[in-house]
C-alpha cells in the first residue's frame, strides 16, 4: 500500500473505533488535532507521514476511559500498524509519540523527544484551549458528573501523576491545574503563537465566569 491508502484506512478504522466516544475525545477531536498537526508542520522539517499517523491514532485508547491503563492505545496502534504493513523503525516512532504526548499532570516529565512528537503534541494541546478547549472541559465534566466550580476545592498544583489521573476535582480547577498551564510548554513557533491568542479567550472566560458566579454581572 501507498502513504495515502494507509492514511485513508487509518482515517476510516479511527472513525469507527471512535464511534461512541465521549464527544470531547471524538472523531472531531481526532480530526481537529490532525489538521492542526498539518498546519504546524508547514514551519517545521519533520515526516509528515509520521505526523499524520500520529495525530490520528494519538487518542485511539484514551487511558481516562480504560480504567488509567496506558498501554491498551500504543497497543491497539501498533497492531493496526502492524497490518497496515508500516516498518518497524517507523512504527516504534509512531508509537512512542502516543505514548509520551499526554499532558499527565504538570509534574510528568517526558524522557522521548522527536520533532514530530513536537508538532502533534502541539496540536493535541491547542485543543485543549481556548473556545474549543473551554467546551471540552466542561463536557468531560458532565461526563464525569463534576461540579462546575467549588470554591472551597482549591486547585492543587503538586499533584502526582497518579493523582492528576484520579483527580474529581471541578471542571474549574481544571483550568489552573492544566489549561492555562499548557501556553508555556508549546514547543513549536506556531503553537506557542496561536496559544497566546487562545490563552487570552480562556482568561477572559475566567474574569467573566466569576463576575457572574458572584453576582456582579
Amino acid at each position: 500500500m501507498n502513504s495515502n491508502e494507509i492514511i485513508q484506512n487509518t482515517i476510516v478504522f479511527v472513525k469507527e473505533t471512535l464511534k461512541n466516544t465521549e464527544g470531547g475525545h471524538d472523531w472531531f477531536h481526532i480530526e481537529r488535532v490532525y489538521k492542526n498537526s498539518l498546519f504546524i508542520s508547514k514551519t517545521e522539517k519533520v515526516d509528515l507521514f509520521i505526523v499524520t499517523l500520529a495525530a490520528l491514532l494519538h487518542d485511539i485508547a484514551d487511558s481516562k476511559f480504560h480504567g488509567g491503563d496506558e498501554k491498551i492505545g500504543p497497543n491497539i496502534a501498533e497492531k493496526f500498524l502492524s497490518q497496515q504493513g508500516i516498518e518497524k523503525v517507523k512504527r516504534k516512532h509512531i508509537i512512542d509519540i502516543i505514548k509520551n504526548i499526554s499532558f499527565k499532570g504538570g509534574n510528568f516529565t517526558s524522557t522521548f523527544h522527536s520533532h514530530e512528537l513536537a508538532v502533534v503534541q502541539d496540536a493535541d494541546r491547542l485543543d485543549a484551549i481556548g473556545a474549543i478547549g473551554i467546551a471540552r472541559c466542561f463536557n468531560y465534566g458532565g461526563f464525569k458528573e463534576r461540579s462546575l466550580y467549588n470554591p472551597s476545592i482549591v486547585p492543587n498544583l503538586e499533584m502526582t501523576k497518579q493523582e492528576y489521573k484520579n483527580s474529581t476535582a471541578p471542571s474549574i480547577n481544571h483550568f489552573y491545574e492544566k489549561l492555562l498551564l499548557l501556553k508555556d510548554k508549546m514547543n513549536t513557533k506556531t503553537g506557542q503563537r496561536i496559544a497566546a491568542d487562545r490563552h487570552i479567550i480562556m482568561e477572559k472566560f475566567l474574569i467573566q465566569f466569576y463576575k457572574e458566579w458572584n453576582g456582579e454581572a
